[in-house]
């Protein structure tokens, strides 16, 4: 299935190739429980996400021990998806996703503290 989707105010963009989406998880490291977004349970190759973003709009995170980049519209704040820097692997936010029903996803808890 083809997934859209993308920040707030629409400075990025992503397009996901990807089975239905029907789990999610949450994870309570730091960073994660702080933005309390549900995200996709499985990584994402990098051929399976298209990333469109307005000029300046896309920034990044990083922090602890960087392992991820975490990204964020500069212009609105929303964080839409992130990816591992050794696999470039990305995990989107699902809430970023359109039309999707959070509500019908089955939840899995992430113990991140521990990584």
């Amino acid at each position: 299935m083809k997934y859209v989707g993308g920040c707030h105010c629409g400075a990025v963009r992503f397009e996901l190739e990807s089975e239905p989406i029907t789990t999610a998880c949450v994870c309570n490291c730091s960073i994660c429980s702080r933005r309390g977004v549900p995200m996709s349970s499985i990584y994402y190759p990098p051929g399976a996400i298209t990333i469109e973003a307005a000029k300046g709009a896309l920034a990044v995170y990083r922090w602890g021990d960087h392992m991820m980049n975490h990204y964020f519209c500069a212009r609105c704040g929303v964080y839409p998806f992130c990816d591992v820097i050794a696999t470039h692997k990305y995990r989107v936010n699902l809430g970023c996703v359109e039309g999707l029903d959070l509500d019908a996803l089955a939840i899995t808890k992430l113990d991140g503290r521990s990584f």
